[in-house]
């Protein structure tokens, strides 16, 4: 391990996040397709509680006190949503911590960007917006000056500081989208958004965690000459993931019906791409069960299966080049089952009329699809550099 490396705990610090986060990620498409996404009107707190109300009086209390009626099934569901990813929060600011500690400065600046964001949220709750803004956005202002201050992300001489950096600007800006969820009415561009930066927020921990642990490097000329591939198809995958996301927060996965591979018995029915590529559309709206109407609907359901088909074909390529290299044929092969499985969950998802089992599933896929691809590409070394 490197003479650099922040702790010698670090790596496996950086593996239970990783692992948190994925089941976060989970987790929250289960909160989101199970429309439990508004249980709780109130954040942090749900009905003014740390949990949620359970007893017969708390939720008369809470009744009285919020326009929507409580729901205990669900809102349980969202405040421990809320409560994992506190604790993912928490452990992303120690690595942070321990990432920046022997740096000049570098404790002072995660410790006071974090004191920023904490004395954010009290602020918040007592209506005083203004000044919770102006403390959360210094907070992230300084993380990201850190994060991105001279010098690469993730030196190969184990410098954890500015990625561990990032990702704690990354969960303070996940902290704010989860905000914007319920006091935005689950505004779509906003959902889209969530799951974007937990789809972010788990690459990150895996490329570090990763890069800090010993003997993960991975020197192979043939492989090497894969990078570029591989790098594209992370794109890919993270623009199928954000189609994926804009389907969801806009209620267009049984647009078509329950056909396939038609749509409402046609190849091609009728659609409105300019209205389907709105992502603002304005504050004080209730998004819940969508605004759009059908054809806009429609579009952005074909947009999803379409672009999966690119997926697929990058996908397959890529895992074919994989398995041609006997060293790393493993990985070519789990990379074909995991599309596989995302493409035949995805076409199940619409014939079954989106079960919620299979429609979480779809969701856990995805994350796992990124993940393989992340740690992979983490893993590998240029020939000449290891030389």
């Amino acid at each position: 391990m490197s003479l650099m490396t922040p702790h010698r705990n670090f790596h496996r610090l950086a593996w239970i996040a990783t692992l948190l986060a994925l089941f976060v990620i989970v987790f929250g498409a289960f909160v989101r397709l199970s429309n439990a996404g508004l249980s709780c009107p109130d954040w942090p707190t749900c009905y003014g509680k740390a949990t949620w109300p359970v007893h017969a009086h708390e939720i008369d209390r809470a009744n009285d006190a919020f326009d929507r009626p409580v729901e205990s099934h669900k809102a349980w569901r969202e405040q421990v949503h809320r409560h994992l990813a506190a604790t993912l929060g928490m452990l992303v600011f120690a690595l942070a911590f321990l990432g920046s500690r022997r740096l000049r400065g570098g404790k002072a600046v995660v410790i006071g960007a974090s004191l920023l964001v904490a004395l954010a949220i009290p602020l918040y709750m007592r209506g005083e917006y203004g000044l919770s803004s102006a403390l959360a956005v210094a907070g992230e202002t300084i993380l990201l000056g850190w994060a991105l201050r001279p010098g690469s992300v993730a030196s190969s001489r184990g410098d954890y500081s500015r990625i561990s950096a990032l990702l704690l600007a990354v969960i303070v800006f996940q902290a704010l989208l989860g905000m914007w969820t319920v006091t935005w009415l689950l505004k779509p561009v906003v959902v889209m958004g969530h799951l974007i930066g937990g789809m972010t927020t788990m690459a990150l921990l895996a490329w570090m965690a990763c890069r800090a642990s010993p003997q993960a490097s991975l020197v192979l000329p043939a492989a090497w000459r894969l990078r570029p591939l591989l790098i594209g198809a992370i794109a890919v995958v993270a623009i199928q993931i954000a189609l994926g996301g804009w389907v969801s927060a806009n209620y267009a996965a049984l647009a078509c019906g329950i056909d396939y591979p038609t749509c409402l018995g046609q190849w091609w029915p009728e659609h409105d791409f300019r209205e389907a590529l709105v992502l603002w559309r304005g504050i004080g709206t209730d998004y819940e069960g969508g605004v759009l109407d059908g054809p806009a609907r429609v579009a952005i359901q074909m947009m999803h299966r379409l672009f999966a088909l690119v997926a697929l074909g990058w996908l397959v390529w890529l895992g074919r080049r994989l398995r041609a290299v006997p060293e790393i044929s493993g990985w070519g092969t789990a990379v074909l089952i995991l599309i596989g499985l995302q493409f035949g969950l995805g076409i199940l998802n619409v014939i079954s009329g989106l079960p919620l089992k299979i429609a979480v599933a779809h969701n856990a896929v995805a994350a796992l699809l990124l993940f393989v691809l992340v740690v992979l590409l983490a893993r590998l070394r240029r020939p000449e550099a290891a030389a």
